[in-house]
C-alpha cells in the first residue's frame, strides 16, 4: 500500500492538466501543469515574467485566438494544448497562429528557380489546404499554372483532386477580381455623382464668380522626405501605388507589413497625401482581417472534426460554382 503522501501526489497529478504557453510575440515556449484555468495564469505570468502591472492577463488557444475564460471549456481541452497568454490591452494577432500566417515568414526570395517556388507553396497547402486565404494572386497564378501531373505527385493526390483544387485557386483568384471591379465601378459612380452635383450647381448659379483657384489634383508624384524610411520593398510598394484595390493582390504577410508600417512615412513613400495613405492602410487592415477570420473558421472546423490535424482533401468544396 503506498503511503498517505504518494496517494495524495498522485491523486494531485492526476487532476492537473499539461499545458504549453507563451507570449504574442515571444518565440519562447513553457510547460506548465495547472488544475485549472486561474492556476494557469498565475503559473504563466511565472513563467512568461508578466509584471503585476501587466495583469490580468487573457488565455487564448495558440492555433485560432479562441478566448478561454470557462473553467468547464479549460477542462475538456486535451493535455499538451498551446496557449499564448496575451497581457493587459494586448490584442491576439495573425503571428500568433501556429498554422496560419507563420509560414509566410519564410521569404520566398530565396527560392532560386520558379520549379522550386511552387513545390514551396505546394508544401504550404499540404500542411493546411486554408492557406489558400491566406497566399498572393501571384502565388495563386503560380499554383493554377503547374501541370496537373507534377501538382499531384507533390502533393500525393490523385489527379481529380488536384484539378479540384486548381480550380477552387482559380475561384479565390477571380473572386479577388470580382471585388476589385466591384470596388472601381463605385468608385466610378461616386466621382460620376459629384461630377453630375458640379454642373447642376452652376446651373443654378449662373453669375457665380470664376473660381481664382485650381484644385489640387493628386498626381502620386509628390516629393519624398528623405528623412523618412519605409520597410517595404519596391515591389510591394510599386503594387500599392500602380494596382487598383492593392489589398486584393498581396499576400497576408505583405498587408501585416503595410499596417506596421507609419502612416507618414508610407505617404512619403508612395508620394500620397498621409490621409490617402491612411484609407490605404485601413483596406488593408479590413482585408486582413477578412482572411484570418476565414482561416480561423476553418481551423475551428477541422479541431471539431474527429481529431483530424489537416483539412479534408475529400471534403474540400466542389469546383462548380453556384450562378
Amino acid at each position: 500500500k503506498a503511503p498517505r503522501g504518494t496517494a495524495e501526489r498522485q491523486l494531485m497529478a492526476a487532476r492537473l492538466k499539461r499545458c504549453v504557453v507563451r507570449r504574442r510575440d515571444g518565440p519562447e515556449q513553457h510547460g506548465v501543469a495547472a488544475s485549472c484555468l486561474r492556476e494557469l495564469r498565475d503559473k504563466a505570468c511565472g513563467v512568461l515574467a508578466i509584471d503585476k502591472a501587466q495583469e490580468p492577463i487573457t488565455l487564448v488557444l495558440a492555433e485560432d485566438g479562441t478566448i478561454v475564460d470557462d473553467e468547464d471549456y479549460f477542462l475538456c481541452l486535451p493535455s499538451n494544448t498551446k496557449f499564448v497568454a496575451l497581457a493587459k490591452d494586448e490584442k491576439w494577432s495573425s503571428k500568433s497562429l501556429d498554422s496560419g500566417t507563420s509560414w509566410l515568414s519564410e521569404s520566398v526570395d530565396e527560392v532560386d528557380s520558379a520549379a522550386e517556388k511552387w513545390k514551396q507553396l505546394a508544401r504550404q497547402l499540404k500542411d493546411d489546404l486554408s492557406n489558400i486565404i491566406l497566399m498572393s494572386e501571384e502565388d495563386l497564378q503560380v499554383l493554377i499554372d503547374v501541370p496537373r501531373s507534377d501538382l499531384a505527385g507533390e502533393l500525393a493526390q490523385s489527379g481529380t483532386k488536384i484539378q479540384v483544387l486548381q480550380d477552387t485557386l482559380q475561384q479565390v483568384l477571380d473572386r479577388r477580381e470580382e471585388e476589385r471591379q466591384s470596388r472601381q465601378l463605385l468608385e466610378l459612380y461616386l466621382e460620376a455623382l459629384k461630377t453630375e452635383d458640379s454642373i447642376l450647381s452652376k446651373v443654378a448659379d449662373p453669375e457665380a464668380a470664376p473660381r481664382t483657384e485650381m484644385d489640387v489634383v493628386d498626381t502620386g508624384t509628390r516629393s519624398t522626405d528623405p528623412s523618412v524610411t519605409t520597410v517595404l520593398s519596391n515591389q510591394v510598394l510599386a503594387a500599392l501605388k500602380e494596382k487598383p484595390a492593392p489589398e486584393l493582390c498581396l499576400d497576408s504577410q505583405d498587408l501585416e507589413l503595410v499596417l506596421k508600417e507609419d502612416t507618414a512615412a508610407l505617404a512619403s513613400a508612395l508620394g500620397w497625401e498621409k490621409q490617402k495613405a491612411g484609407v490605404l492602410q485601413e483596406a488593408c487592415d479590413q482585408e486582413l482581417s477578412k482572411r484570418l477570420k476565414q482561416v480561423q473558421t476553418l481551423h475551428s472546423l477541422r479541431s471539431t472534426s474527429k481529431g483530424k490535424k489537416t483539412l479534408p482533401w475529400g471534403d474540400w468544396p466542389s469546383s462548380k460554382r453556384k450562378k
